[in-house]
């Protein structure tokens, strides 16, 4: 009766006969960062803006989440779906980037987890420009008071 179901439900490296393989949230949220990041054009993952920087502070606080930022993944038994926030440098074409983007994590999430990746949803919050980043001076400002 066992094999009936599995071939109903379809087969999973993750569900066999001998048991079941659960992968936390935060396992495949690292990895979902890391392939992330492997893409040229990707200058980094989160946004600029304020609930994010705050929720940033407090993750490093509690020394969670700090290769995670800017991933938020929803984990079934065989399916996993993506929402990723990145920022991505000026000039690049964020379509290509995105499709770039989408092709690595379903190679590296089927390869490390035997998850499929069913959706992946790509909010692009900023734009880096290495111009801005060469003018500002990478030494602390002088002090204003002695």
């Amino acid at each position: 009766m066992a094999d009936a179901k599995e071939q109903q439900r379809g087969t999973s490296d993750l569900v066999t006969k001998e048991g079941k393989t659960h992968i936390a949230n935060e396992v495949v949220a690292k990895i979902v960062a890391l392939a992330t990041k492997e893409i040229a054009g990707v200058h980094d993952m989160g946004t600029l803006g304020l609930s994010d920087t705050l929720t940033g502070f407090a993750q490093r606080a509690a020394k969670t989440g700090q290769s995670t930022q800017g991933v938020q993944v929803e984990v079934g038994e065989r399916e996993v779906a993506i929402d990723l926030k990145v920022v991505v440098e000026y000039g690049v074409s964020i379509p290509q980037v995105a499709t770039a983007i989408r092709r690595n994590l379903a190679s590296r999430i089927n390869t490390m987890t035997g998850l499929t990746v069913k959706e992946v949803n790509i909010d692009v919050s900023g734009l880096y420009f290495a111009e801005e980043a060469k003018e500002k001076p990478a030494e602390r400002p002088e002090p204003r008071v002695a």
